[in-house]
């Protein structure tokens, strides 16, 4: 059965395929001898090299895990000004590569979803799936109850209008107040936009799910765990897509930078942060 080249690719987890898309345009795959082209078919028994490196093997193990991304740091993989990478803080990978399934600004926290599965990263992030984001919400003063309903109802923004899907209060003490919101687009910075058009100041933002995985309170700033097969399952099936074969090495839960390989994996599924 064949498949187009980039999704064939971006399956065996060699990237996305916006990435894979590029390295094509760019004469970088080779299909059976002769330079790829988009749109390409492929299929099992045909020698694909990539980027000078023969692809070997029909299927790949695939593996999945949850970040915990602190502030500051960057989704991009590398960045002239220097400043840190969420990549960098990854379990190292042999003949693959993570994809990042969304992002997170450079001032917000929180759950940052990795695979290797680039179709699985592509499907999750495709607007048709429209998969629910929620986040903690840190706002500056009182918010009289008329901005919070409008907030429900819809904000025009300079992109479209745009609304909260719940919003709920979760406390908080002196000048500060906690709200847990959702939205199920993954529109540049959406969440700060609509509470900046609403007249708020964000003081501090936490992305605590995404789609069926919950970033959980054991998962501290800055270390990652391996996705557990409950999680793995939901994922795909919010996707659309079977169930890809798992990696058999998982990082410990917890760990904390790149070679950090191997450990006894938590069961269970995580707790909701609060």
């Amino acid at each position: 059965m064949s498949e187009r080249l980039q999704k064939y690719l971006a399956a065996r987890g060699l990237g996305s395929r916006r990435e894979i898309e590029v390295w094509i345009a760019n004469g970088e795959v080779m299909v059976n001898g002769r330079v790829a082209t988009l749109g390409d078919q492929v299929q099992a028994g045909d020698e694909i090299r990539v980027r000078g490196r023969v692809l070997r093997g029909d299927e790949r193990p695939q593996r999945w895990i949850a970040y915990h991304k602190p502030e500051g740091e960057i989704c991009s993989r590398s960045d002239p000004e220097g400043r840190s990478s969420v990549f960098s803080a990854l379990p190292r990978l042999r003949d693959q590569r993570w994809v990042s399934v969304g992002r997170l600004d450079l001032n917000t926290s929180g759950l940052l979803l990795f695979t290797t599965d680039g179709d699985l990263a592509h499907a999750l992030m495709h607007p048709s799936q429209a998969l629910v984001r929620e986040y903690a919400v840190r706002v500056l003063g009182e918010v009289p109850a008329e901005t919070l309903q409008g907030l429900l109802a819809g904000i025009e923004l300079e992109d479209g209008p745009a609304r909260f899907e719940t919003l709920v209060e979760a406390g908080g003490e002196g000048a500060n107040r906690w709200f847990h919101v959702t939205v199920s687009e993954g529109r540049n910075r959406l969440v700060r936009r609509l509470w900046e058009a609403a007249g708020c100041t964000v003081s501090r933002l936490i992305r605590i799910r995404y789609g069926p995985v919950a970033l959980g309170r054991g998962l501290r700033v800055g270390r990652f765990r391996d996705l557990v097969p409950e999680e793995v399952a939901a994922l795909y099936e919010a996707a659309g897509l079977p169930r890809a074969r798992p990696a058999h090495a998982h990082g410990r839960p917890g760990a904390r930078g790149r070679g950090a390989a191997r450990g006894k994996r938590v069961r269970g599924r995580p707790k909701r942060n609060r």
